[in-house]
């Protein structure tokens, strides 16, 4: 089957609507058709940090129009590169393909002088349905050498939020911020709930808070009721000299209950949608057993860090965590695909995301 464009006469558009129920994947069954390039439609968008050497990545159209082709139903991605043009034409795309556009953005700087509200404009004018950011572009235990770094960077967190906030509304746009290896499952919490604007929620990454000690389902628990948006992930981890090694591995092959964190999503928040993030990359260390780890961390304790330690050394990885050091940019590229719509199908027939 060719990829084309598909435009539907209201009355079949109307049909195809009145099988939302059934699942995306099975009102195209019902209409005779597959999503364009064959794939089936999964009830999973995809973020655009899932791949780092895919020529798909080259502009937002072109990611698009991959990720239809992989069956997801979503993409979550940046906007910079589109004119004003460009940005009518990828909503009015993604509009035929039935896909939601998500879009991610950097937080108000200090010296903003209108560059957020132009973006949060911009997504707006490419049919956005939520926004995404983050806090902090590093980690938090690698990027702050004291508290008192730690302490400047919340009150510049918060100072950016109560910036972005009024644009929020203006807009009327919801945004999430991630946990980004910065805030604790209880910090973002405590955050969301200190604004308590229901624009203002949560990115929630499945996978990135085991590196500051959190138990995974409880991350999931406590951030679900605030999730405006996800990344969802599955991790795999080893011991290492100083703490362990953690990876994000394809769906189904690392230790979480990714049954148990879609259900408490969907209890909490029905219509939230679920994004994949496979990133593809060497492990990253997580470095919990030196003093510097520690420097930022006044309310962890030996608790968080045996348990975690009990949890890494109970799974053992069934085969050696991925590594991408030395494949030449084909073969990174041909692996990222792979590991994308292995998840994909993983999120279609074992966890019911159709």
């Amino acid at each position: 089957m060719t990829n084309r464009v598909f435009e539907y006469p209201v009355n079949r558009r109307r049909f195809l609507r009145s099988l939302a129920p059934l699942g995306a994947a099975a009102r195209w069954a019902a209409a005779g058709e597959l999503v364009p390039g064959g794939a089936p439609r999964t009830a999973m968008g995809i973020g655009e940090f899932s791949f780092s050497r895919s020529p798909h990545r080259d502009s937002p159209s072109a990611f698009l129009e991959y990720s239809n082709s992989l069956g997801a139903s979503g993409v979550q991605m940046g906007l910079e590169s589109l004119t004003d043009d460009d940005l009518e034409r990828l909503r009015r795309r993604a509009e035929e393909l039935e896909m939601a556009v998500e879009v991610d953005l950097e937080l108000p700087k200090p010296d903003d002088s209108g560059e957020f509200e132009r973006a949060v404009a911009r997504a707006k004018r490419a049919g956005a349905v939520c926004l995404r950011s983050a806090c902090l572009g590093g980690r938090r235990y690698e990027t702050f050498q004291s508290l008192e770094e730690w302490k400047r960077f919340v009150a510049e967190s918060r100072e950016k939020i109560r910036r972005a906030l009024p644009i929020l509304e203006k807009n009327k746009i919801p945004l999430g911020l991630e946990n980004h290896k910065d805030w604790t499952a209880d910090e973002l919490a405590a955050l969301m709930k200190e604004f308590g604007n229901h624009l203002l929620g949560v990115c929630l990454d499945t996978g990135n808070n085991l590196a500051l000690l959190d138990d995974p389902m409880e991350v999931v628990e406590a951030l679900a009721p605030f999730a405006v948006t996800t990344h969802f992930k599955d991790m795999a981890v080893e011991e290492s000299s100083d703490g362990f090694l953690l990876s994000e591995v394809p769906l189904g092959e690392g230790i979480l209950d990714l049954r148990a964190i879609v259900k408490t999503l969907r209890d909490a928040r029905p219509k939230v949608r679920i994004n994949l993030e496979m990133i593809t990359r060497d492990p990253l260390n997580i470095p919990c057993l030196t003093d510097r780890y520690w420097a930022t961390f006044p309310d962890r304790n030996g608790r968080y860090l045996a348990r975690t330690l009990e949890l890494v050394r109970g799974h053992k990885p069934r085969r050696p965590l991925p590594r991408v050091t030395g494949l030449d940019p084909r073969a990174r590229a041909a692996l990222e695909e792979s590991n994308v719509k292995s998840c994909l199908q993983y999120a279609r027939e074992k966890l019911g995301l159709v």
